[in-house]
């Protein structure tokens, strides 16, 4: 959800371009095969808060990597911040 969140908002400030509109670009993207939208949780939102190490403050990102971690599945990105 976080991540529709953040396509959706960088889209409204002209950040990024999606086309024909951001809701139709979204519905598609969560059509394709294996891609399962993933709700927050009252877990998720805990383990956001909860980061080992110094993680960044971006609190998107904080729930996308909580998210990854409660549910045991692997995150694809390539932001450093996360990465660090």
């Amino acid at each position: 959800m976080i991540t529709c969140w953040e396509i959706a908002k960088a889209a409204s400030l002209g950040r990024i371009t999606v086309t024909p509109d951001t809701s139709t670009w979204l519905r598609r993207a969560l059509a394709y095969p294996g891609i399962r939208l993933i709700e927050l949780s009252p877990s998720i939102a805990v383990e956001s808060c909860q980061l080992p190490g110094a993680f960044h403050r971006d609190p998107a990102d904080q729930m996308i990597v909580a998210a990854a971690r409660v549910l045991g599945i692997s995150l694809l990105t390539a932001d450093a911040k996360v990465l660090a």
